[in-house]
């Protein structure tokens, strides 16, 4: 089969409101992430200058704040970040009912 598909929601998330969907649609390389968020989540603060996965974060749904190398970058539903590998990340939630995707590879 030249496909996969998965509904996120019949994922088990791996943290509130978090769901990856990497081994639900076998993915070799891309990861993607639904986050579903209420105003007053905070991500943890990370990289990927490990693994050298470049992310992509579009906000479909809500108000959100990430912080990108100190940088503060507001977000509305539409906007999209694409954050470099080695640069350190921050997410943050601003409205109830925010919803994320985030795509990911090296």
């Amino acid at each position: 089969m030249g496909y996969d598909e998965a509904t996120y929601t019949d994922v088990e998330p791996r943290a509130p409101g978090m769901y990856f969907l990497r081994e639900a649609l076998d993915c070799a390389e891309l990861g993607v992430t639904v986050v579903e968020a209420d105003a007053d989540w905070d991500g943890m603060e990370h990289d990927h200058a490990g693994d050298g996965q470049e992310e992509v974060y579009v906000l479909l749904e809500g108000e959100a704040t990430m912080e990108v190398d100190g940088e503060s970058i507001p977000l509305a539903a539409g906007d999209a970040v694409r954050v470099d590998p080695e640069s350190s990340r921050t997410l943050s939630f601003e409205a109830d009912g925010s919803r994320m995707v985030v795509a990911g590879a090296p």
